[in-house]
């Protein structure tokens, strides 16, 4: 089979290699469209040490169940060959705390398909049965794509709680980022600022209901807090994650309030301890998602609740090392590429 073999930063280089046979519990997917996630640019610039060289990557996928191991239907009796699926590709060994209290994405023992196992930038990928959802009733494949990234955004909005008739606050207009905005808009939000530089991705925020702000040419911090009567926004969410944009959303957030980051630009940087003591700031992480959010992701997406398009590209495999130098360098009005092994 062909496959996209990630094998030094900003190398990218189409292989032949031996199509994969499933495990006893596993099945094979015939994969029809994969997506490039953000984790996936760090990783390809060779500054995310959870993937390491050679690599074929993608976890984000849809396609065909085309081999069905012996056990595997035993394990997740909803799967068949002939099936049309997508994978939570997160797997997790369900018998840890984490796992016990409904966070298997914080599993101990996680692994994750294209990064510890080969990943869906080839024609056929191997997964573990109990990861695979068939496709709700006349689901379009490429939509079923999406439901990984939309479960990072369900997870957002989980920690966000309780919003309704609330004013907060997303930074960065990435497809995390305008994710967000819907998950936070199907919670109730009353107003949901959305700030980011680039003036293509600011309009595809204000195009799904956020309220555009360019920190360009506004202070995003006093824009928000002279909105709610100088208090500020009940929760903010970091969807970049640099040192300014984890400060903005603590400054821009009202005493009580609770800052969500999920953005990780950079792997550290400094906080405003001092200010998140002195107003009792809640600060919380969003990694991922549980299999709850990811089921919840599949759902919205059956009902149109929460969508990418018109902003989703859709490219052969082989031009995948193209995008992700676009997605790095400038990426413009583009939510999502969505990579086609077949021809």
């Amino acid at each position: 089979m062909k496959a996209l073999v990630w094998e030094a930063p900003r190398t990218m280089v189409m292989r032949e290699q031996a199509q994969p046979h499933a495990e006893a519990d596993e099945v094979v997917v015939k994969v029809a469209y994969a997506g490039i996630c953000g984790s996936e640019l760090s990783g390809y610039l060779g500054h995310n040490a959870l993937r390491v060289p050679p690599l074929v990557m993608g976890h984000e996928f849809a396609g065909e169940i085309v081999e069905v191991g012996e056990s595997a239907a035993q394990r997740n009796p909803a799967i068949a060959k002939g099936q049309l699926v997508t994978v939570n590709p997160l797997g997790y060994c369900g018998v840890c705390e984490f796992c016990k209290r409904g966070l298997n994405q914080l599993c101990v023992k996680r692994k994750l398909i294209g990064a510890h196992r080969p990943g869906a930038f080839a024609e056929y990928v191997t997964a573990p049965a109990e990861l695979v959802s068939p496709l709700p009733e006349g689901m379009p494949l490429r939509v079923g794509a999406l439901t990984e990234p939309v479960a990072c955004g369900v997870r957002i909005g989980e920690l966000a709680g309780d919003v309704q008739g609330e004013v907060c606050l997303v930074i960065g207009a990435g497809p995390i980022g305008l994710l967000a905005i819907q998950a936070l808009i199907h919670q109730g939000a009353a107003r949901i600022f959305v700030a980011e530089l680039d003036e293509e991705r600011l309009a595809m925020g204000a195009a799904i209901g956020g309220e555009a702000l360019n920190p360009k040419q506004v202070d995003v911090v006093q824009v928000v807090r002279e909105a709610t009567g100088g208090l500020g926004a009940a929760v903010t969410i970091d969807a970049v994650g640099t040192a300014k944009t984890r400060q903005q959303c603590v400054s821009a957030v009202r005493s009580t309030g609770t800052v969500i980051l999920s953005g990780l630009h950079e792997e550290s940087s400094v906080m405003p301890a001092a200010e998140i003591i002195r107003r009792e700031i809640v600060v919380r992480g969003s990694f991922a998602y549980s299999p709850a959010n990811f089921a919840e992701a599949l759902r919205l997406l059956a009902e149109g609740t929460i969508r990418l398009d018109p902003w989703i590209i859709e490219a052969p495999l082989a031009e995948g090392g193209q995008w992700f130098d676009r997605l790095i360098d400038a990426p413009g009005n583009v939510a999502k590429v969505l990579l086609i092994p077949q021809d």
